[in-house]
């Protein structure tokens, strides 16, 4: 029976093992506190407090339970979005920085996964962008131009290697070799725990209810108290009512996502090779990727943001057509069941990657808000970001993710 509404990251984690952090009692003074206990703000919680900030986080309900609990867990080495369409938004130097960026924060975080031995089931995964249509092929092709122009790394596949590779009929493909797969909710616990043994301090059922500021200094108000700081990080991947403001910045859409029932070993024999993650040109966009006991994981079918009274109604359906769609890429899973379908709500910006850094209306703030890939990578690169912020060591390539640009 499918499990509706349901992240297998937390489903098929024991119970007993789920860590537990305090409530915030306060008052207190620190120098930088992070809002959000997701993947982004746990590896931000590590990163300032293994440079030795003194650092305290807040999330509203459960470390890693939100959003982080229902991504894709695809450390993708590309940002999701064409070079080309970002030479167009940014300028070439930019986007050159940019992609440069994501790539190597796709790097950097597996290896400091590795590092911290954070058991989240780390694999690495080559990846193909497959166009399956001559108008696909077409902006495949002109993607690959601006990327060959900017000096970008991009290797071109033909259709029969795309064929023999992925099981897919496509008119050619884009390779990656540098993703990896991680278990999102595992990756974010490790990192919490990492970052407590660096004498960052962890709190859940902690709602911030206001953020005050002076000229000197920010006042992070809690349910449990005031945190007086010299920095607040808001990565909760969405502007907060606190932050409404901001919200003409973004599009707000949510993503669907079903794992399917273990494929049977006469079909799997059609798709492919088992660590090959698959996108394609769709629009919406769909990922596909094979897990190791044997199922499907498809994202995809995107759709206006959904008021959560729809969500139980609309996951239902949207499942159903995600399965559909998994079926017209694969014809031999045709009767496979899914076993979970559940959704991830994101913003997506004018030029397709996040906002990372100050907002000059926000004194004191740094924000992290606008990852519309379909991966994981931008938790990584906006830590690194904002570390550098905090500790004003700026490098010119956050200029690209900036609010400014």
């Amino acid at each position: 029976m499918t499990k509706y509404g349901r992240s297998p990251w937390l489903d098929q984690y024991p119970k007993s093992r789920v860590p537990s952090y305090p409530k915030y009692r306060g008052p207190s003074t620190t120098e930088v506190v992070v809002v959000g206990g997701g993947l982004t703000g746990c590896a931000t919680a590590y990163a300032l407090a293994a440079a030795g900030l003194k650092t305290i986080l807040l999330e509203a309900e459960q470390i890693g339970r939100g959003e982080t609990a229902r991504s894709s867990g695809w450390l993708a080495d590309e940002p999701g979005v064409s070079f080309d369409a970002l030479e167009n938004a940014v300028g070439l130097r930019q986007a050159r920085r940019a992609w440069q960026a994501w790539r190597r924060a796709a790097l950097d975080f597996a290896s400091l996964l590795r590092r911290l031995d954070t058991r989240c089931f780390l694999e690495p995964r080559e990846s193909f962008l497959v166009a399956r249509t001559p108008e696909q092929l077409t902006r495949l092709r002109k993607d690959l131009k601006a990327r060959t122009e900017a000096g970008t790394d991009a290797s071109f596949v033909k259709a029969r290697v795309v064929a023999a590779t992925t099981g897919l009929e496509a008119a050619g493909g884009l390779r990656a070799r540098e993703g990896a797969t991680i278990d999102p909710y595992r990756a974010c616990i490790g990192l919490a725990a990492a970052a407590r043994d660096r004498g960052a301090q962890l709190f859940e059922r902690s709602p911030v209810r206001r953020i005050t500021f002076t000229r000197k200094h920010a006042d992070v108000i809690a349910a449990g108290g005031v945190i007086r700081t010299r920095r607040a990080v808001i990565a909760t991947g969405l502007p907060t009512d606190l932050f409404r403001s901001l919200a003409r910045h973004f599009w707000f859409h949510t993503r669907f996502l079903v794992l399917t029932d273990p494929i049977p070993a006469k079909i799997r024999r059609q798709l492919g090779d088992p660590t090959v993650i698959v996108r394609d040109l769709a629009e919406p966009a769909h990922v596909v990727r094979r897990f190791a006991d044997d199922r499907l994981l498809i994202s995809g079918a995107d759709s206006d943001l959904l008021p959560p009274r729809q969500r139980d109604k609309v996951v239902v359906q949207r499942t159903g057509q995600l399965m559909y769609e998994l079926s017209t890429l694969y014809p031999d899973v045709s009767g496979v069941q899914p076993a979970y379908g559940w959704w991830s709500d994101y913003g997506r910006t004018a030029e397709g990657i996040p906002y990372i850094g100050p907002h000059r209306n926000f004194p004191h703030h740094l924000f992290a808000f606008g990852d519309s890939s379909h991966g994981v990578t931008a938790a990584y690169l906006a830590s690194r970001i904002l570390l550098r912020h905090c500790s004003e060591e700026m490098d010119p390539a956050d200029e690209a993710f900036g609010f400014h640009r």
